[in-house]
């Protein structure tokens, strides 16, 4: 996933807003691109931005790397209010409705056979990039290793997120399985010299998801601004979903998920 994705919450957070608030304070990862950065060239801060307009508030950015606790720590002790990025149902906030929903993407080079399943047989013959996520390695590496396909695996370390996709153009790996955003964003620096192919089946049985709908999380002692950072979701639905595209983020339909948020 994401590098905060990829740790399960490492995108940008929208912080701090009181109830007739003038200012929308973001928690942000200052180097986390396509996310978010120091220079606000990140969709998420993008987006930060869009909220605060149509909450008629200020915003400005607090810069901090997302790691192990932040809910705990930063997030629910009010440090921040609001985080953008997350899982829709994700535990320990209450979550908005998902406003985009991505999918994990094979990357291949443009004139490479098209692989869309994790079951396709030509894996067993290629070598596939895989990303790290600390001690561990992203979900697509345990259903290769269900599939018997651990020696075919390629880790990636995420402080260079785009060194894996930079690796298929070079041919340092025949395919790679990224999160959408990421590969979206790095791919298209390569114009058409790769292909993005969504990864299949959408869950891998018993319970491995590939795809994962996406809503922002408030501050569980936050309940008014819950509902308005919601709403304004609700409002800005078409311009987030532009600045995605422009950003080559892979989007799928949000049908059936328009409604996962949990407000409790």
């Amino acid at each position: 996933m994401c590098s905060r994705f990829l740790r399960i919450t490492g995108f940008a957070v929208l912080a701090a807003l009181s109830a007739p608030a003038a200012t929308l304070k973001i928690c942000a990862d200052p180097q986390n691109l396509p996310f978010s950065n120091r220079q606000q060239q990140g969709f998420e801060n993008k987006i930060a931005k869009l909220l605060a307009r149509d909450l008629n508030a200020d915003v400005t950015f607090e810069w901090q790397r997302m790691g192990r606790g932040f809910l705990r720590n930063v997030l629910n002790k009010g440090e921040c209010d609001v985080l953008l990025g997350v899982p829709a149902g994700m535990r320990g906030l209450l979550v908005t409705r998902p406003y985009y929903r991505s999918t994990y993407v094979f990357v291949v080079p443009a004139d490479a056979k098209q692989i869309t399943s994790l079951d396709d047989a030509s894996l067993r013959s290629k070598s596939i990039g895989v990303q790290i996520l600390e001690e561990d390695y992203a979900p697509p590496a345990q259903a290769l290793g269900r599939r018997g396909l651990s020696s075919n695996v390629r880790g990636f370390e995420m402080d260079d997120p785009g060194a894996i996709v930079a690796a298929v153009a070079q041919h340092k790996v025949d395919v790679a399985i990224v999160w959408g955003p990421l590969a979206g964003y790095y791919a298209a620096k390569y114009g058409n010299r790769l292909r993005l192919h969504p990864v299949e089946p959408e869950l891998d049985p018993p319970q491995l998801p590939f795809t994962y709908p996406i809503a922002a999380g408030v501050r569980k002692s936050a309940p008014e601004l819950y509902q308005r950072v919601n709403a304004a979701l609700e409002r800005e639905h078409e311009p987030i979903q532009q600045i995605l595209r422009a950003y080559h983020v892979p989007l799928l339909p949000l049908a059936g998920h328009e409604r996962l948020g949990l407000g409790e």
